[in-house]
């Protein structure tokens, strides 16, 4: 699995004019699912996302985590992080996950970060999703599993 994060002040995702996700403070996750990507990937991922430390501290040091800080967590799926982009001009969607496996792994996702964090909301699977945020800082990270 592959994840964009980003430090987030506020982030929302809407499909068809109407809000479905939206956070303050917090992370939002672009989310793509692999061919060879598993439930234990999943698990394995949300984990680095909710521990990741790139909120400062009372020194000004990225040491804390979404977790710490009590943020939101906005997950987004997108297919299109698993491209190959490696030659050419036009994208490869070979190493993605077939759509039933991506949305599969994606509801899997969504049912355990649902049981390990508070305040999380997320994109919907398939759907043409406009997506708008704040980057604070700006801050941005890929994260690999």
């Amino acid at each position: 699995m592959i994840t964009i994060i980003q430090r987030v002040t506020n982030a929302k995702v809407s499909v068809n004019n109407q809000d479905i996700g939206k956070i303050n403070t917090g992370i939002m996750a672009l989310v793509a699912v692999e061919k060879k990507d598993t439930e234990k990937d999943a698990d394995r991922l949300l984990e680095r996302i909710l521990n990741y430390r790139i909120f400062s501290d009372a020194a000004g040091k990225m040491n804390l985590s979404v977790r710490d800080i009590n943020g939101g967590l906005l997950l987004i799926p997108q297919f299109t992080l698993a491209a190959d982009t490696k030659s050419g001009n036009r994208p490869s969607f070979t190493p993605a996950a077939t759509p039933e496996r991506g949305q599969q792994l994606f509801q899997y996702l969504q049912h355990i970060a649902h049981s390990n964090h508070p305040n999380v909301e997320f994109g919907q699977f398939g759907a043409d999703m406009q997506v708008s945020l704040v980057n604070d800082g700006p801050v941005t990270f890929t994260l690999t599993v």
